[in-house]
């Protein structure tokens, strides 16, 4: 049906919009103007006094994929007093808290408000399964990045230094598993972990091929703009978890300049809180975010989400960094999971605990929230948690109130590592994030920086229907001193609103619904790809234990497709 939400108090950055009041229309799954919306045959939802902005926007979230359930699988501790039961029709069971079920997945974001959220690191030959998860997330639309940095039909592209046939199979690798960007992840480094490397800078040399991971970044970043990708490589920099691993950021960060074609954001450097440490020791590290965000002030192509910890949680970390995760297991003596997926990457799975008078730990709660203090431009930083890496997604509602509130962080840092505090600049910063930078941190900035801001991230005409309604009014708040209805307001939504359709109603799932998957379908050269088809039938035969025709996700393996089609720049 029709609806008209009226007098609500909107916020809408990507339309200049910032409190206020007005009514927004919907039909068949998109905003309309509500004029057109006749309120005797329409819903008509009374948002009076509340805040009405966008559907939420995750760009990297751990929700799917081998990785996520093996990670199930060796913490059972996270699923015992976790367990919600089914409330039918409209809620399945729900369990989990570090590694939720798919349902607590779905249901968890849209009860906060999100309506779209990235997985931001598959396998390509595992992304089928993937697929298969993705599909059972109820109401949340989704998409999926594929691991590309260590990828050897790739590198062997790389070696040769031909940037036209490595795009051209990058981009047929991402239409084959119906997937939307390009992962790197330490490059270079599972390469390196097959030799007995635990990890590589820039600059060194990779076992068996003539490359460096300086090189491997250039190359991929030239090859995805060739293929003018709606969202740019993704980097998960190299040295992650080391202290004095800032530089090597900070280096990495400015490589765009050096295959950016465009006058616009063509790197994306995730989880900062990880890589944002100086000092040459554990005994000695502190926060690189100053040197860091002169970097991200100077170079208008970079883009980055935070990664930030939260204190006192088990997390389950889980990358495709498999060097590191070897490491941190020795230092938690606790669980470890391994794997390595063929010819395309690794990948590591190790719980540990954030502790609040720790202080490493005290450190890395600090600098995500001194990246987003000290940044510039809003647009060009967003939240994150690293799900489940540093912390759960549902921790979002306290990450804004500290953004919010010095007070917050100050009552907070009572209860940290004072001795840390001191290598930090957090306790100085007296920035308070304001509404309309909130709403452009979780809503405007990750539709625009993932290329969808056409349909997500914003109210106008035209947009998909996904509109969050909360139940705090803006104009009688003060978030500084009242923190705590901030954080309180964004845990549970008033409504929820999906494609036009209402699926949460005063914090509750009211009803379900399944989102799309995105995916990219780039027009390619013909020729190129005829000569990128011969390629893949020997190297599939060399490489991989699986035949071509069997790799490749079919359109009808999605349970609710989405292609994107890209004009390619070759």
């Amino acid at each position: 049906m029709d609806l008209l939400i009226r007098n609500g108090i909107v916020y809408d950055p990507m339309n200049n919009i910032y409190g206020e009041v007005m009514d927004i229309g919907v039909r068949d799954g998109k905003i309309v103007d509500p004029s057109e919306i006749d309120p005797l045959n329409a819903k008509v939802i009374d948002a009076s006094g509340k805040l009405v902005a966008p559907g939420g926007v995750d760009i990297h979230s751990h929700i799917a994929g081998p990785k996520v359930s093996t990670g199930r699988l060796i913490r059972p501790e996270d699923h015992y007093k976790t367990n919600i039961p089914c409330r039918l029709p409209y809620r399945r069971s729900q369990t989990g808290l570090s590694l939720p079920n798919v349902y607590r997945i779905g249901y968890g974001y849209a009860e906060m408000g999100y309506t779209f959220v990235v997985e931001p690191a598959s396998p390509p030959l595992k992304t089928r399964h993937t697929h298969e998860e993705l599909n059972s997330i109820p109401i949340i639309d989704k998409l999926a990045f594929i691991l590309v940095d260590s990828n050897w039909i790739a590198l062997d592209y790389m070696e040769k230094g031909d940037i036209d046939r490595l795009a051209c199979y990058l981009g047929w690798l991402l239409y084959a598993t119906k997937s939307y960007a390009l992962k790197i992840v330490d490059p270079g480094s599972d390469l390196g972990w097959l030799y007995g490397k635990l990890s590589l800078g820039l600059d060194d040399q990779l076992p068996v091929y003539n490359l460096t991971p300086r090189e491997i970044i250039i190359g991929i970043g030239a090859a995805a703009e060739k293929l003018c990708l709606p969202h740019q490589i993704h980097i998960h920099c190299n040295k992650l978890g080391y202290p004095g691993n800032y530089r090597i950021t900070v280096d990495t960060m400015a490589l765009v300049d050096k295959y950016a074609l465009r006058d616009k954001p063509s790197i994306h450097i995730t989880h900062i809180q990880f890589t944002g440490y100086k000092g040459d020791s554990w005994s000695s590290l502190e926060s690189g975010s100053e040197d860091i965000v002169k970097e991200l002030n100077r170079n208008p192509r970079a883009t980055l989400d935070l990664g930030q910890v939260i204190l006192g949680y088990t997390a389950t970390t889980m990358t495709a960094d498999a060097p590191f995760e070897y490491i941190l297991y020795h230092l938690t003596r606790w669980k470890w999971s391994f794997a390595d997926v063929e010819a395309e990457c690794a990948s590591g799975i190790v719980p540990y605990r954030y502790r609040r008078r720790n202080y490493v730990n005290t450190i890395q709660w600090a600098i995500g929230l001194e990246v987003m203090l000290l940044a510039r431009d809003p647009w060009r930083t967003v939240i994150s948690t690293d799900h489940p890496n540093a912390g759960p997604f549902t921790a979002y509602p306290k990450i804004i109130a500290w953004l919010m509130s010095r007070r917050a962080r100050e009552e907070f840092m009572e209860k940290v590592n004072r001795r840390a505090l001191s290598k930090c600049v957090l306790p100085s910063i007296d920035r308070e994030l304001t509404l309309e930078e909130v709403m452009i941190i979780t809503r405007a900035a990750p539709a625009k920086i993932l290329g969808l801001d056409s349909s997500k991230g914003h109210l106008g005409v035209g947009a998909d229907a996904d509109i969050a309604i909360y139940d705090i009014d803006p104009r009688r708040v003060d978030p500084s001193r009242d923190y705590s209805l901030i954080e309180k307001a964004f845990r549970h939504t008033v409504y929820t609103i999906k494609s036009g359709e209402i699926v949460v109603k005063d914090g509750e799932i009211a009803k379900t619904v399944y989102g799309r998957t995105y995916y990219v379908k780039p027009v390619l050269p013909e020729d190129l790809v005829r000569d990128v088809q011969r390629d893949l039938e020997v190297k599939f035969r060399e490489y991989y234990s699986v035949a071509l025709q069997n790799f490749i996700v079919g359109e009808d393996e999605l349970k609710k497709s989405h292609p994107v089609h890209v004009k390619t720049a070759f």
